[in-house]
């Protein structure tokens, strides 16, 4: 059951932003069949109001080709008649008699009578019964997720588009869908909570088969479009499901020939053209020394074991004081004596096979963490990984994670100097130079300052990275901040609550809430 849902219209009412900005632009989009369509909707509202105003969501990052999802916010579609933009409308649909008379002939409002009977004009020429499956099918995908359940429940026909083919395929042809942030709790479970960053609520995904009672040993590692990967911790296969529809597929992970080969990364593209088609990418084996494995959901199997040849990068050596190879790092205190400390990079089971990836015309880069803490790039097209230059000294303390948005990896880094904490965002530019694209606020950041705690990060579609901070007992503290690059907006999540009591989690995976997507 989805709860937890909240709406606004900002300060302007549903009226003014109909008559002078929105509906005179989206009416001329539509054909003829989504505009009878759309009136037929909201007049159905009419006796639901409350929801009616659910739809509202659908307008942003909508094609004219859809639009007429936002007409079914509104109750009184005749709202813009007033408009001159609608003599473009007339010039494309009042050619049909039938057309005539549905309130167009007059900017005045219409009486509570003549709208009656307008209605009843509506239903007993256009019922909604007689309405093509396709159209509403093709109005129905491009509402929010979240929203299409609720719709659901209106009638029996529009619940049954769920499994219809059509309306799977409609709702592939949706280039993006805003991100999903699946919560981890502290024990790498599956929480079965959601961030829904359309509607800015938590949900509670509550369904007892999320995982059956025996795979409690499959830890979440990876996600892409609208599916989940998790990993067995004892037999390494691989587990493929959709969060929202409950299909999964097992995939073992053949590599029990491999065991003096530790694996480092876990990796997984899908692609929307095809949203039953993914990829999976492990890399393992120990620096200098790795090779990796793709498994192929079109082929249903993996590919052989490949080697990666190791590439020096000219622009690592920005601290040479320290050997990679055993983990160690050399670095002079403050009253100049030589320290040795371990530089090993502590990460929660979670993330622990954490990695990004990033997939252009050139090449298919996988980016992971080594375990002293330095980016690795593996191109696996041209069979090749380097290290990539640090962004701090060895020797300065700080707790870093990758994302990769739009096809960009982006590193995030928190670190504590000077009595403040700084927690900063950063991709890698052309010439190979860390260039700093976002900084969390230092009021919100000095909050975090002396916690000694770790940020588990993940980037989603529409430009959106969800930052999690955890801090470990004897003080608990999570804080969750969500970093939007293109308006440049930090915002921090609410709390979010079961039974009465808040829930923490230490980590989180992306994924676009996609019915379509299948295993």
């Amino acid at each position: 059951m989805f709860t937890g849902y909240s709406f606004g219209f900002g300060d302007s009412s549903e009226e003014e932003v109909a008559q002078h900005t929105i509906f005179p632009f989206l009416l001329v989009s539509l054909s003829p069949q989504e505009y009878l369509l759309c009136r037929g909707l909201s007049t159905l509202f009419d006796r639901g109001a409350q929801e009616a105003s659910l739809l509202s969501l659908s307008l942003s990052s909508m094609p004219s080709s859809a639009t007429s999802t936002y007409l079914l916010s509104l109750k009184q579609v005749s709202l813009t008649a007033s408009s001159p933009l609608l003599l473009q409308l007339k010039d494309r649909f009042f050619h049909q008699p039938k057309l005539l008379n549905m309130g167009f002939s007059t900017g005045k409002r219409k009486s509570r009578d003549e709208e009656e009977d307008r209605v009843s004009f509506f239903a007993s020429e256009f019922p909604m019964d007689d309405l093509n499956d396709d159209v509403l099918e093709r109005v129905l995908s491009w509402l929010p997720t979240s929203c299409f359940f609720r719709m659901s429940s209106v009638c029996k026909r529009w619940k049954s588009s769920q499994t219809s083919k059509s309306f799977k395929l409609a709702c592939s042809q949706i280039p993006t869908r805003d991100p999903w942030f699946f919560m981890i709790d502290n024990d790498s479970n599956s929480s079965s909570f959601v961030f829904d960053s359309t509607e800015n609520s938590w949900k509670n995904l509550n369904r007892r088969d999320f995982l059956h009672h025996h795979r409690q040993d499959f830890i979440p590692v990876a996600s892409s479009g609208g599916l989940l990967c998790y990993r067995c911790s004892i037999s390494g296969d691989f587990l493929l499901r959709n969060p929202l529809t409950g299909s999964s597929r097992d995939i073992p992970s053949q590599d029990n020939n491999n065991n003096n080969k530790p694996l480092q990364a876990v990796a997984m593209t899908t692609t929307t053209v095809t949203p039953s088609s993914y990829t999976l990418v492990t890399i393992s084996g120990e620096i200098p020394n790795l090779s990796f494995k793709i498994y192929e959901s079109n082929a249903d199997s993996w590919s052989k074991d490949q080697e990666l040849e190791s590439v020096k990068n000219n622009d690592s050596s920005l601290h040479d004081d320290y050997d990679t190879d055993s983990g160690t790092v050399y670095f002079l205190s403050k009253q100049g004596n030589v320290v040795v400390a371990s530089n090993n990079l502590q990460r929660s089971p979670s993330k622990q096979y954490s990695s990004v990836i990033t997939v252009t015309d050139e090449a298919e880069i996988v980016y992971f963490l080594s375990s002293y803490g330095t980016i690795v790039a593996c191109d696996l097209t041209k069979r090749c990984f380097t290290e990539l230059p640090k962004l701090l000294p060895p020797f300065l303390e700080y707790s870093i994670d990758l994302v990769e948005c739009e096809g960009t990896m982006y590193v995030i880094l928190l670190s504590e100097f000077f009595e403040s904490a700084s927690l900063r965002i950063w991709r890698l530019d052309n010439n190979r130079e860390w260039v700093q694209v976002g900084m969390l606020p230092p009021a919100l950041s000095h909050e975090l300052y002396g916690k000694k705690g770790d940020i588990n990060c993940v980037g989603g579609a529409g430009n959106k990275i969800l930052v999690c901070f955890n801090a470990s007992p004897p003080e608990v503290y999570c804080r969750y901040f969500v970093y939007d690059l293109v308006a440049e907006e930090w915002n921090e999540l609410p709390k979010c609550f079961k039974d009465g009591e808040a829930v923490d989690f230490v980590s989180a995976l992306s994924f676009q809430p996609r019915i379509e997507a299948t295993v």
